[in-house]
């Protein structure tokens, strides 16, 4: 193999290992994005369930129209995180990227 070969051979495997890199930095990135949304959903979900909303809207409906009302107060704050929340996922998004 002469130096011509060589060079090619190493300069491709290197940009195989940036593509991986790359690859690997875009999903961790998206990972941590996502948990700081799901971290968010859950705080919003406390908030809403200690306002008494699960109960309010609970109300007159039994043990069923608890539990019903428990997914439902779930469902609107992974919806109220999708759509920006309170701000408080990117703040955590931008936290934990700075020290990572």
């Amino acid at each position: 193999m002469n130096a011509a070969s060589l060079s090619l051979v190493v300069n491709a495997n290197t940009a195989d290992h940036v593509k991986e890199a790359t690859k690997t930095a875009a999903e961790k990135d998206a990972a941590l994005r996502k948990t700081a949304q799901e971290f968010e959903a859950v705080f919003i979900k406390e908030m809403l369930t200690h306002s008494g909303l699960d109960k309010a809207l609970a109300s007159d409906s039994g043990i069923g129209g608890e539990a019903f009302s428990s997914m439902l107060v779930e469902t609107y704050a992974d919806g109220i995180a999708e759509k920006g929340g309170f701000g408080l996922a990117d703040q955590i998004y931008r936290q934990l990227k700075e020290k990572l």
